[in-house]
């Protein structure tokens, strides 16, 4: 070959890489390099292009044209569980290549196919030359989804452009060194100094520049002013004792979320060594986004009325539309979502205690489902009920018939804030689910005694159950009793187990995607049943075999898995799959349809880009791989 058509061909190549991850965002170089080491193979229809008993890989395969059906070694048909498909842009096999041994899996050719092959020294090279394709190799779909991130970002670049993003690191806020006092200096002399730096926030910190503590200018009127403190003790004595702190690679975003959830204005960056290096306020936030973190949540705690809590709802929607577009992950958002949404329904319980009478009565508001697992997303109705003592002294209708009413206004106030009754009636006012500590017991634990699909069906949604308000300790002693009950019944975890494979990931054996056929969704898929749910009801299993404590779908992977031994990288994969599909969830609840509209959790996968659908079919094989684990390991 000339060297004219040699540069044609190479060309060719290289426009066909550029348009498919991760080789679109390799360094030039390093794509230069693989374009001119690349040579085509054909494989027939049916024929084998990479089989276990060839030994150690000799090539890299890219497909450029057809599909590739990868097929488990061992797998005498051909199920959802032992096989997988890949088209244009798709590699294998990357792990057998880089530890030198051979693949676990058959690889045959749908149809006619073309692919591009790599010797495997050059694929070896290639990632010493391209630290994103090493990154990619190792992370597959960690890296696939930072590209997509980075695609929904340029998205939004006309409101990118004029906002800082709430993904800016800590130490890049920090604009001056932080105004701080040693423990033991005088009340009046700390005081003093914050007048002259002009700061709202002085930190307290050891010889060390460790912090010990914080005092704030709404500190001083509550405890110095209004008590009459000696401003000749020292400063430790009146400090908020222990600071809250984030490292400065911590994001805007993590200060954020700490100052929702803990209901303070400002927080203490440390380095490495935990050294005080500066101090971020809501005022360093507030510039970051439209709608201000302090706005929203000063107007729900200072809310006199469901129309201003109305108002806060509002804004929590659109303070997580201005985070979504800013790149900020589902994991993230989520958890800020819930952190806001709980302090809302937490002010909407404290309007109500006002106008009834629950003084002495120890009880917990407690949420199940999506808000249970801290997953709300922008779509989501009620899910919650009441666990209460009851009294030696007291009469237990009348004292229920009080909590029901007062849980009635609730669930109203909160549908009037954008939470809709559940039409399950999962509520709290249902009197089914106000219930005493021994009566949740006794329900429980008929569902595990008797796992009847109703039974398995309650399990699903009420064992993800955690307090909004009240007493803690009734949801905690409940918790422990529900893991020790489960943890030692096989017959109920199998049971959940095969409730939890009822449905399977909407990947096609020959098409990437298998989509509902219903006339009314044609050409769609149901990501919460067919998606979300897939890893939710696989983690719950592991939480109640291995005792976890944590409601969260992805706690309960890292945590339930790495007790049975599951590889680090491969439950990362599988919370990243998980966090993709939940990302595509509020994407199209922002983007696609108006609130609470129907089909909120459908998408259509010929309507995603090239990146997201294979994103996508990486996530439901993540979802496969945690059913098939459950499958092999109860014997379903």
């Amino acid at each position: 070959m000339d060297t004219t058509a040699s540069d044609t061909l190479i060309r060719t190549h290289l426009d066909f890489l550029r348009r498919h991850a991760p080789f679109g965002r390799m360094e030039p170089d390093a794509l230069r390099f693989l374009g001119e080491r690349l040579s085509t193979a054909f494989y027939p229809a049916e024929s084998e292009i990479l089989v276990p008993e060839d030994g150690p890989p000799r090539f890299f395969y890219i497909v450029y044209r057809g599909k590739v059906q990868a097929r488990q070694t061992g797998a005498v048909s051909v199920t959802e569980y032992s096989t997988l498909t890949l088209g244009p842009g798709e590699g294998f096999p990357i792990g057998a290549i880089s530890a030198g041994r051979p693949s676990t899996n058959s690889h045959l050719a749908v149809e006619d196919t073309y692919c591009f092959q790599l010797p495997a020294a050059d694929f070896l090279r290639l990632q010493e030359l391209s630290p994103s394709f090493q990154i990619f190799c190792t992370r597959y779909i960690a890296s696939l989804m930072s590209q997509s991130r980075e695609q929904l970002q340029v998205q939004f670049a006309q409101r990118a452009a004029e906002q800082q993003t709430m993904t800016t690191s800590l130490s890049n806020l920090v604009s001056k060194a932080p105004v701080f006092v040693g423990p033991g200096v005088a009340t009046r002399a700390a005081l003093e100094k914050m007048v002259e730096a002009k700061v709202g926030c002085m930190a307290i910190a050891g010889d060390d520049d460790k912090p010990v503590g914080v005092l704030t200018q709404s500190d001083i009127l509550k405890r110095i002013v209004l008590t009459g403190f000696d401003l000749a003790r020292p400063i430790a004595d009146v400090m908020t004792t222990p600071p809250h702190t984030l490292g400065g690679g911590a994001t805007a975003y993590d200060a954020a979320l700490e100052m929702a959830t803990h209901g303070v204005r400002h927080i203490l960056v440390v380095d490495a060594e935990d050294r005080l290096k500066g101090v971020i306020s809501e005022r360093d936030l507030f510039a970051l986004q439209r709608i201000s973190l302090r706005q929203i949540r000063s107007g729900i705690e200072s809310a006199a009325d469901i129309e201003a809590l109305q108002r806060a709802s509002r804004d929590i929607r659109q303070l997580a539309l201005n985070l979504l577009a800013q790149g900020i992950g589902a994991e993230q958002l989520t958890q800020f979502i819930s952190a806001l949404n709980d302090a809302l329904t937490r002010r909407i319980l404290e309007l109500n205690l006002n106008r009834h009478d629950l003084y002495g009565v120890e009880y917990a508001w407690l949420a199940f489902g999506s808000e249970g697992r801290h997953e709300q997303t922008l779509s989501t109705d009620q899910d919650n009920g009441i666990v209460y003592l009851l009294p030696e002294w007291a009469d237990k209708e009348p004292l229920k018939l009080r909590l029901l009413e007062f849980a009635k206004d609730v669930n109203n106030d909160l549908a009037a804030c954008g939470f809709p009754l559940c039409t399950g009636n999962i509520m709290a006012s249902n009197p089914e689910l106000c219930l005493t500590v021994d009566e949740w017991r006794e329900k429980f634990g008929s569902w595990i005694r008797e796992p009847h699909p109703e039974a398995l069906l309650n399990a699903t949604i009420f064992f993800d159950f955690r307090v909004l308000y009240g007493d803690e300790k009734l949801a905690h002693n409940l918790r422990h009793w529900l893991l020790a009950l489960t943890g030692g019944n096989p017959a109920f975890l199998k049971a959940m187990a095969a409730n939890a494979l009822d449905v399977a990931p909407p990947l096609g054996k020959i098409r990437d995607f298998v989509t509902d056929d219903d006339p009314k969704h044609p050409g769609s898929i149901d990501l919460k049943k067919f998606g979300a749910r897939l890893f939710v009801d696989a983690a719950r299993v592991l939480a109640l075999r291995t005792g976890v404590e944590a409601t969260s779908t992805v706690q309960r992977l890292r945590q339930g898995g790495s007790r049975i031994g599951m590889p680090a990288e491969e439950l990362s994969a599988m919370a990243d799959g998980f966090h993709f599909i939940q990302l595509l969830r509020l994407r199209h609840q922002h983007l696609d349809t108006d609130h609470g509209a129907p089909g909120d959790n459908r998408v259509k996968p010929d309507n995603l880009n090239e990146l997201d659908r294979r994103i996508l079919k990486e996530a439901f094989r993540q979802a496969r791989k945690i059913q098939l684990r459950l499958k092999l390991d109860y014997q379903i």
